[in-house]
């Protein structure tokens, strides 16, 4: 089933699981006061409200204003330590086979420029350029159960040339600009350091279109199949290469194709002029099952070879494309196009059910956003945003955890 339903946010029952759960995150905090603002932030997260903001969450317990600010902002407990803690839980708690790790981002939009990282920047939530700060994200998923299990901001290069600016908005020295793909990284890195296995990782064409990003990926060994826009290009076979010098006579330090050898093409012309795939057949897999029906798509995949380094010779090991089209389709072809360097022995069946997960991602996102509150955060301290959408996450968790366990109870 594709859609994970929600319990419903005004059960007792979710009050106590969630205690339960902030139990064992006591040791990040200082004092039994702070750890009672955790209790009271979290339960306003999970009420029903319809704005979680730092004043609707105080009104709701019936503290003081200030003291919530307080709390998120500027009071001291270990964020984290917190997020390293949740992650282990679900490295122990939620491992298995079939484990994808699924890399998005979102945005909200924002009013002002004090907000940190807020920029006039593409706004997906728009769909056009306006006024939002983006944040990236990192998700779990096994079987039926997928959380978010990191998350951070994204913060533009004009934010980090003003270290003034940063600096009234609490931004730490440490903190810089990075491309989006290296903040994923660090991500998948602080995961598996805490002992998250991922047999997966996917990613949408952002990402995947950048090749750095599936080296680095590749060099960890960490199997992925991420979709890449049309224009991701490579060669269909190992091109020849040569150390020797041009007219000039120079010495050259990288190799340079051989003379009447072709470069790198789009993908999309692989699939048109290409006779490792325009020749090939199309073939039908079932993706999975949906509310809707079955989900069919044709598939077409070969070999290609990407570049060792930024214009630098192919690499020795070849990725595989994988070229899908939506079958059920009919008002306009559909084409994705994936890459992945799973090896050939690993059946493309596998391979699919993977790539075609980021619709979990994207459910957590907007569930977080429409029922937690993700996006809610007015305040102007980057440390309290940080907080704010890492107790979204884990108050998310438990929400997850209790919707798994009573999808058993129904099952059984």
């Amino acid at each position: 089933m594709e859609d994970t339903i929600m319990v419903s946010t005004d059960s007792s029952q979710i009050r106590t699981d969630l205690n339960r759960l902030l139990r064992r995150f006591e040791s990040c905090a200082p004092d039994q006061n702070t750890r009672n603002y955790f209790r009271i932030y979290t339960a306003g997260l999970i009420s029903n409200p319809s704005r979680k903001n730092c004043e609707a969450i105080a009104l709701s317990a019936g503290v003081p204003v200030r003291s919530v600010q307080w709390f998120l902002a500027e009071q001291n407990w270990d964020h984290e330590t917190m997020r390293n803690k949740l992650q282990k839980i679900i490295a122990k708690e939620h491992t298995g086979k079939h484990s994808v790790g699924i890399i998005d981002e979102t945005s909200f939009l924002k009013k002002g420029t004090k907000t940190p990282g807020v920029q006039r920047q593409y706004c997906g939530t728009a769909g056009k350029q306006d006024n939002c700060i983006v944040t990236v994200h990192l998700a779990y998923a096994i079987d039926n159960f997928h959380t978010l299990i990191d998350q951070d901001l994204f913060l533009p290069e004009a934010w980090d040339q003003d270290r003034e600016r940063c600096q009234a908005a609490g931004i730490p020295d440490e903190v810089v600009y990075r491309p989006k793909w290296k903040i994923a990284l660090e991500q998948y890195d602080r995961a598996t350091k805490n002992g998250i296995v991922f047999e997966w990782l996917t990613f949408d064409e952002h990402y995947g279109g950048k090749p750095e990003f599936l080296r680095q990926l590749d060099a960890r060994n960490q199997w992925f199949i991420g979709e890449v826009p049309s224009s991701f290009c490579a060669w269909t076979k190992p091109p020849r290469m040569t150390m020797k010098s041009g007219k000039q006579g120079r010495k050259r330090t990288k190799p340079r194709l051989v003379k009447g050898e072709r470069g790198t093409i789009e993908v999309q012309n692989m699939l048109k002029y290409s006779p490792a795939l325009r020749d090939q057949p199309w073939t039908k897999y079932c993706i999975k099952e949906s509310d809707k029906g079955l989900v069919i798509w044709e598939i077409k995949e070969c070999p290609i070879f990407i570049r060792s380094e930024p214009k630098g010779a192919p690499r020795d090991q070849s990725f595989r494309l994988i070229v899908a089209r939506n079958v059920l389709n009919e008002v306009e072809e559909e084409i994705k196009y994936f890459v992945s360097n799973a090896p050939p022995e690993v059946v493309i069946d596998d391979a699919l059910l993977a790539g075609f997960s980021r619709w979990r991602v994207e459910r957590s996102l907007q569930d977080t956003k429409q029922k937690l509150g993700l996006g809610d955060y007015e305040g102007r301290c980057y440390t309290g945003l940080i907080r704010h959408l890492l107790l979204s996450s884990l108050s998310y968790y438990c929400l997850q955890k209790q919707w798994l366990a009573l999808s058993k109870k129904t099952r059984s």
